[in-house]
């Protein structure tokens, strides 16, 4: 009997977490989602996120969750711990740490999930008028390894250049593209938290190099409802995102992740350290 990893969905394995009591759970990085030195972001607050999806006392739905990269996750096994730090009528606030081994803390978070209610909803930002993904070529990854090739991507504007350029030039950090889980998935919150993060470094769009970088902080708000997720389905999501400065050694990024029919599902904002 093939292993029961092997019958799903490479993110599902990705995010295959052993409850071991007390608000303890155990996993294992994967290969597929593994970046230049160590597990893609997105896939680690992911990972912080199913800890608290799957905690006995969780209450509602996700609104917000900050992840702390405060080192490289190493390839193998992890323990994630979740507390539940406040328990109130309307909201519940946790705090999660992943610990490895003989490395001590390798990512802390903290989330917010809140009760379901039916609210006044007015949505003031509009998405932007981009071509539909049929018409945009997908990226090509020719020569790319790891966690790209579990999405693809079809960008309308800013899609990354990997080979390095002859003439210094400094290019706009906006980028817009349809993304999508490959193999199609349907979308669900652990999905929605690692798109947030599937933005290639504004560093690379904007300089056209790369030198080391990491990401130092990611927060995402989750603005869609289970419902907003269910209609959305395996479509592909609008993606958005830009920079508003480079400077002593850090620069910012912001990105929204848009449903097909035009419902802001999620905003993100994230700090990134560079090395020159």
């Amino acid at each position: 009997m093939p292993d029961d990893l092997t019958l799903s969905h490479p993110l599902d394995a990705a995010l295959r977490l052993e409850a071991l009591g007390e608000g303890r759970f155990r996993g294992r990085t994967s290969p597929a989602y593994w970046n230049m030195a160590g597990p893609f972001g997105g896939i680690t607050g992911a990972l912080m996120l199913k800890a608290v999806l799957d905690h006995p006392q969780r209450r509602g739905r996700p609104v917000a969750l900050t992840v702390n990269f405060c080192g490289a996750v190493a390839e193998g096994e992890f323990q994630i711990a979740v507390s539940l730090m406040r328990d109130g009528k309307s909201t519940q606030h946790w705090n999660v740490e992943m610990r490895q081994e003989g490395r001590g803390v390798a990512t802390t978070a903290s989330a917010v999930t809140g009760a379901e209610r039916e609210t006044w909803v007015h949505q003031a930002a509009t998405p932007p008028v981009v071509p539909r993904p049929e018409a945009l070529a997908r990226m090509d990854l020719t020569g790319r390894t790891g966690w790209l090739h579990q999405y693809e991507m079809r960008y309308a504007t800013g899609e990354p250049r990997w080979t390095p350029r002859t003439v210094p030039e400094v290019r706009s950090g906006l980028s817009q593209m349809w993304v999508r889980d490959v193999p199609n998935r349907p979308l669900d919150y652990p999905a929605l938290a690692a798109l947030s993060d599937s933005f290639i470094i504004r560093l690379l769009v904007v300089r056209g190099d790369l030198p080391p970088v990491a990401t130092a902080t990611l927060t995402t708000y989750f603005l869609a409802n289970p419902a907003g997720l269910e209609r959305q389905g395996a479509g592909y999501l609008l993606g958005v995102a830009d920079t508003k400065a480079f400077q002593h050694g850090f620069h910012d990024q912001s990105a929204e992740l848009w449903s097909e029919d035009g419902e802001l599902l999620a905003v993100s904002h994230q700090v990134v350290w560079f090395k020159q």
